[in-house]
């Protein structure tokens, strides 16, 4: 019993004596911080939240992000609210790449009345489905245009500003019609804060495709 004893007393002092060492271990380095995760559940603060219908048929949810644009994020909401971009076309879409809207004259060269937004560049990256605002050479040119990224282009990053994600309906993105300009371009139907609960629109039937004309057809109307 004595050395049964003996050896947990033994025990006892290794474990006491690696207790402060181990406590004094210094704490390991925090992880390198990562990009923020974009929640994928819609109903995440409907005030951030909007809704385009397209003529396509699609509705895509977008979450904007206002820390990190918070003067980007602010001008959507108030261009939305205003009507701005209902009936808007997506005017630039490259297959690939992007697809590019919110110019009211459908030429690329237009903009909303408001004056011009100053740079709100961030370390956010552009990844299919991230939202960033259009501009020219200038940094400081961004007021109404955005675009929608296809496939990932890290080129862009820190150079335009990032202000959301597509979180549902990619796959309507991925439909819009392409062309610099398309030759029957999708438009907004409507854009519309989640949190204003507005009715979405009507979607127009699709304009049918006119019939093939048989040869006997031809024929008979060349004849007649």
């Amino acid at each position: 019993m004595m050395k049964f004893a003996s050896i947990r007393m033994f025990l006892l002092g290794l474990f006491l004596a690696a207790g402060p060492a181990m406590a004094k271990e210094p704490a390991p380095a925090p992880a390198p911080a990562l990009p923020t995760v974009v929640s994928t559940d819609p109903t995440v603060q409907p005030e951030n939240i909007v809704l385009l219908y397209l003529s396509n048929g699609g509705k895509v949810t977008i979450r904007l992000m206002p820390e990190w644009a918070p003067n980007h994020v602010e001008r959507i909401k108030t261009l939305v609210r205003e009507g701005f971009y209902n009936g808007i076309v997506f005017h630039r879409v490259i297959d690939g790449f992007m697809a590019q809207t919110g110019d009211p004259t459908g030429t690329g060269q237009g903009g909303s009345k408001l004056p011009d937004l100053k740079a709100e560049f961030n370390a956010m990256p552009h990844l299919r489905g991230t939202l960033s605002m259009a501009r020219t050479d200038e940094p400081d040119s961004a007021n109404s245009q955005f675009f929608i990224v296809f496939y990932p282009r890290f080129a862009l990053d820190r150079k335009y500003t990032v202000f959301g994600r597509v979180i549902a309906g990619m796959d309507a993105v991925d439909a819009i019609e392409r062309g610099e300009p398309p030759a029957n371009p999708t438009k907004i139907l409507q854009a519309a804060m989640a949190a204003d609960n507005l009715p979405p629109p009507a979607i127009p039937a699709p304009t049918p495709a006119p019939a093939a004309i048989s040869a006997d057809q031809l024929s008979n109307s060349q004849s007649n």
